[in-house]
């Protein structure tokens, strides 16, 4: 644990214990938000689900990525990251869209959800520590870019399908 840190976030006005469990929803958000996009790209049917597939393969390496961003970050502030899955469903606020009909549309509207929750999440994280706590606002804003930018990603596979229907029935 980084004494500094949490002495720096601490003297800003940010309750450190508080920002930790939001930070620590957020890993949650992210974990379950990993998976849904792995599995979700390999079981993804129908004549849209190749290109959903690259997709949402991309898109669960970038939460990964964001999931071990905000582990380094808890564990600097003095926090343990959340364990276990069954912590990352009890914790997280996005919670888990689980692929039951494996249809590319169907698909592409939950992880579409799914990005939604998880950018308010993260303006929600931002609006606490902006312009208090630099190093979390930097990593937080860094996250919301890829989220915003995964929604769009998203919308525009949805909009492609609104042009040419055919591209996406089965």
């Amino acid at each position: 644990m980084g004494m500094k840190a949490k002495e720096l976030v601490r003297r800003a006005g940010v309750d450190v214990d508080a920002l930790i469990q939001e930070l620590n929803s957020a890993y949650c958000d992210e974990w379950l938000a990993y998976y849904q996009y792995w599995i979700g790209a390999r079981v993804a049917e129908g004549k849209m689900a190749h290109l959903l597939a690259e997709e949402l393969a991309e898109h669960a390496g970038e939460e990964l990525e964001h999931a071990e961003k905000l582990a380094k970050r808890i564990i600097e502030l003095g926090g343990t990251p959340s364990i276990s899955p069954e912590l990352w469903l009890k914790e997280s606020t996005c919670g888990f869209l689980a692929p039951k009909d494996p249809e590319a549309m169907v698909l592409l509207k939950q992880n579409i959800q799914g990005e939604r929750c998880a950018i308010e999440v993260y303006q929600k994280l931002l609006d606490r520590v902006a312009g208090k706590d630099h190093v979390t606002e930097h990593l937080v804003r860094e996250i919301l870019e890829d989220e915003l930018e995964h929604e769009q990603d998203l919308e525009d596979l949805q909009g492609s399908c609104a042009v040419d229907k055919k591209m996406c029935m089965k």
